[in-house]
């Protein structure tokens, strides 16, 4: 027995969580009895399960794909204004997700999959997944900013966690930064800078859980090995 969102998750579907509000929105058929509730159980092995009229079931191999992410790309699967997006650069047969969001200005690590419970699990906060960026910034990053940066700052009425900042050199006037966090709140690493009233020139993610885009081009993308999504598994904790 399994419950519905598990299911949906392991079949590719989306996260967990989103395939919750899947669920609700009343997508999601079980032995041809509409499911508009959460926590329903069912027989992964007898019940018949669909989405959005097509049946759904197990998948027994799943598609890991890392992309540099250019500049003026949406992380969705469309978008309703026609824009790019990374599903118009990373095009296979299956259906794969981003896992989280990088904005239409940022560009390096995004990885791709359909396996919908390692995406739970790297984006639950509890796991607190290493992102690591580089910023450009529109002027020079005063040393007191840089203290309240390391020990949070208040985004949406609660402190971020401690993160470390540190800066590389000056270009052009303005600071260009390394910044690690282990959260990831919508907008989080340019909202913090707008906090002090600086601007975010260039956004550059170069690390996610470890995954690096080192002789990929901004554009370019390639499957992950098996040690690369072994150690995933293993930095999440998720055995599967």
């Amino acid at each position: 027995m399994m419950r519905l969102n598990k299911f949906l998750a392991h079949a590719g579907i989306a996260s967990r969580r989103k395939c919750d509000d899947l669920i609700l929105a009343g997508f999601v058929t079980v032995n041809g009895e509409k499911v508009d509730q959460v926590g329903v159980v069912i027989d992964e092995h007898q019940d018949v399960v669909t989405f959005k009229g097509q049946l759904i079931s197990l998948k027994e191999k799943y598609t890991y794909v890392l992309l540099n992410k250019p500049r003026g790309v949406v992380t969705t699967a469309s978008d309703e204004f026609r824009r790019k997006t990374v599903m118009d650069i990373v095009t296979l047969p299956e259906r794969i997700y981003p896992v989280g969001r990088l904005d239409y200005q940022t560009t390096g690590v995004l990885l791709l999959t359909n396996d919908g419970e390692l995406t739970n699990h790297l984006l639950h906060p509890s796991h607190e997944v290493e992102k690591i960026y580089r910023v450009l910034l529109d002027r020079v990053i005063r040393p007191i900013d840089l203290h309240k940066l390391r020990n949070g700052v208040e985004l949406d009425g609660r402190l971020t966690r401690p993160c470390k900042v540190n800066e590389l050199r000056v270009i052009d006037n303005g600071s260009y930064l390394q910044v690690e966090i282990h959260e990831g709140r919508n907008r989080q690493i340019r909202r913090m800078f707008e906090l002090f009233k600086y601007e975010v020139l260039e956004l550059d993610r170069i690390s996610f859980a470890g995954l690096t885009v080192r002789n990929l081009h901004p554009g370019q993308w390639r499957y992950l090995t098996a040690e690369e999504i072994s150690r995933l598994k293993k930095e999440v904790k998720y055995e599967h």
